[in-house]
């Protein structure tokens, strides 16, 4: 436990915590009898729905602790579960049975029954007992003499004396109370967040899953990027600058012959060029916005929301130039979720804001539209995610129904 996280809890939200944990580790002690219980009746068929519907509700038990120690520590207990089949109750029981971190969570309930009941009834028992002393002196003055007098055996003690022991022990209460309740809390998450969260080994795996998943979808979006490609200089400028050669070719034969003619198909050739040249322009801003190369990230948003047809307020600060690869997928990101705002959100007005925090670019975009956004696997927005996945980056929806969309982006970079 560093100081720094024990400088950052508070200390009476967690006497509150620890009245909370005190009652609920009494539930927890239930919930192992009742598994207990019908595990011994698994030879029998009723014992094979209890054990299931008793293992999602340890789980459900056990997620308050992670909340808890995530909030705690400031970070996220991620659930460490494999996935459950939507099969028979078999199927079901096996996986869960074969799952270690069912056996961890059932630990825990052994553990928080005994260390955590403990942990959490000393913190109150400390603080009730700073209390009581603290208020006993002001009782003494009040009361008739003897009725609250300290006794030390045979030896005689004035109101005074004893005004003064009852702040002696509130100050015995108090020292261990206010330094040792968030030293004893702040263990208490972390051995929650090592019991109850991933191990490192599967933290490990499914970071390699993630990254080979993300590995699968660039090289597919880049295949893709690349066909396109293709597709748009085949069918547009490349047909252009054939239809231009033809145009050229006949005006050269028609020049002696036929000089009006000639005219014309130069006329024609040269409204190709300019056609042709558009089409490369559009071709290559979609590949990489000049826009990002003179005026960085800022400068491309801003461009965005001047074209955009809602009224766009930018709200971007940054310290200096991205990396290109960052810029250009925050760009495109944002181009996103604007058009996709215009197309189908039925807004007015959106909003973009972007800064960069603590190591990573934070973008945030909303809009005043009627909400409901749900992200399909092949829409937009699973692009935008795909697209951010490439560089650890994530992507957050809010979008409930009547509106307003937040997405929120972030993605690890260092401003150069």
């Amino acid at each position: 436990m560093t100081t720094a996280t024990t400088r950052r809890v508070k200390r009476l939200p967690l006497l509150g915590w620890s009245f909370i944990f005190t009652v609920y580790s009494l539930l927890g002690i239930g919930l192992i009898v009742l598994m207990t219980v019908s595990s011994a009746l698994l030879v029998l068929t009723v014992g094979l729905p209890l054990v299931v519907g008793f293992a999602y509700s340890i789980r459900g038990y056990n997620d308050v602790y992670r909340l808890w120690a995530g909030h705690i520590l400031g970070t996220s207990v991620i659930r460490p579960y494999r996935p459950i089949p939507k099969g028979n109750l078999f199927s079901r029981l096996r996986v869960i049975g074969s799952d270690p971190a069912t056996y961890r969570d059932y630990a825990w309930l052994w553990i928080n029954a005994i260390l955590g009941f403990a942990i959490s009834l000393v913190s109150l028992a400390l603080f009730a007992s700073t209390i009581f002393y603290g208020i006993m002196p002001g009782l003494v003055q009040i009361v008739p003499e003897g009725v609250l007098d300290l006794y030390l055996g045979p030896v005689e003690v004035s109101r005074t004396q004893n005004t003064l022991l009852y702040w002696v022990f509130a100050l015995i209460s108090f020292g261990p109370w206010w330094w040792l309740a968030p030293k004893m809390m702040v263990g208490y998450a972390r051995l929650a967040a090592v019991m109850l969260g991933i191990s490192e080994r599967a933290r490990l795996s499914l970071r390699v899953d993630a990254l080979a998943s993300s590995r699968a979808e660039t090289v597919g979006t880049q295949a893709a990027e690349l066909r396109r490609i293709e597709r748009d200089l085949h069918d547009g400028a490349q047909a252009r600058l054939v239809a231009l050669g033809m145009s050229l070719g006949m005006a050269e034969e028609m020049l002696s012959n036929n000089p009006a003619v000639a005219q014309e198909l130069l006329t024609e050739a040269r409204q190709s060029t300019s056609l042709a040249l558009s089409e490369l322009r559009d071709l290559v801003r979609g590949i990489h916005p000049p826009v990002l190369s003179d005026r960085g990230l800022t400068g491309g948003i801003q461009a965005l929301a001047i074209g955009s047809p809602l009224q766009v307020q930018v709200d971007v600060v940054l310290p200096a130039r991205l990396p290109a690869p960052v810029e250009s997928a925050a760009y495109f990101a944002v181009a996103e979720v604007l058009t996709n705002a215009a197309k189908h959100s039925g807004a007015t007005e959106a909003w973009v804001r972007a800064r960069h925090v603590r190591g990573s670019l934070s973008v945030l975009v909303g809009d005043d539209g009627r909400g409901g956004v749900v992200q399909d696997s092949a829409g937009g927005l699973h692009g935008i995610e795909r697209r951010l996945n490439a560089f650890d980056g994530t992507m957050h929806i809010s979008s409930p129904v009547g509106g307003p969309t937040i997405v929120s982006m972030e993605l690890p970079c260092v401003p150069e």
